[in-house]
C-alpha cells in the first residue's frame, strides 16, 4: 500500500467500531514485550504509528482496556479487540495494531522492539532491533529511512 492508495480503512473484530486512516505510517513496528504479548494472546503485537491527523475513529466508541496508565489502549467495548494506542505525552501519532486494517498485506515492521523480552522462537524481518525502545534521538533517522524504504516522499 501507498500514500496514492490512502485512505485506509479497518475496524475491530465484530464490526463495532471502525477508522479511517488518512496519512500514511510514520514507522512500522513489532514489539516483543511481554506486556503486548499477553494483550495479543500472541508472540509480539504489530503496529504501524499513523499522524494524529491521519486518524479518525469513524464508527463506535473505543473504550480504554489492558492497563490504565500512562498509554492509553483503546479497544472495542464489544468484542475487545484491542485497535490502538495512544502514548502519554507523545499526541503527534497513533499507534495502530496494523492488522486491524481491512487489508493489512502490505504490513512488515521495519523496527523491532523490547527483544530481550521476546520468545525464543520470534523472529520478524525487522531491519532494526532493540533490546527494550531505540533512543529518543534515533527516531528521527528510523522515520526519513521508513519512508525511503517504503516510498514515500520525504516528510
Amino acid at each position: 500500500m501507498t500514500e496514492s492508495n490512502l485512505p485506509w480503512e479497518g475496524g475491530c473484530r465484530c464490526g463495532g467500531v471502525r477508522f479511517k486512516v488518512s496519512a500514511p505510517p510514520l514507522l512500522t513496528m513489532a514489539c516483543h514485550c511481554t506486556g503486548c504479548q499477553r494483550m495479543t494472546a500472541s508472540a509480539f503485537s504489530l503496529s504501524a504509528a499513523i499522524p494524529s491527523e491521519g486518524f479518525s475513529v469513524t464508527k463506535g466508541e473505543p473504550v480504554i482496556g489492558g492497563l490504565h496508565g500512562a498509554s492509553r489502549h483503546y479497544f472495542c467495548p464489544h468484542c475487545m479487540s484491542w485497535m490502538f494506542t495512544r502514548p502519554e505525552g507523545m499526541d503527534w501519532f497513533v499507534n495502530l495494531r496494523a492488522t486491524m486494517l481491512d487489508d493489512p498485506s502490505w504490513f512488515s515492521p521495519f523496527v523491532e522492539t523490547w527483544t530481550s523480552e521476546k520468545l525464543p522462537w520470534a523472529t520478524t524481518p525487522a531491519v532494526h532491533s532493540y533490546e527494550a525502545l531505540p533512543p529518543f534521538e534515533a527516531y528521527e533517522g528510523l522515520v526519513a529511512e521508513y519512508r525511503r524504504q517504503a516510498g514515500y516522499p520525504a516528510a
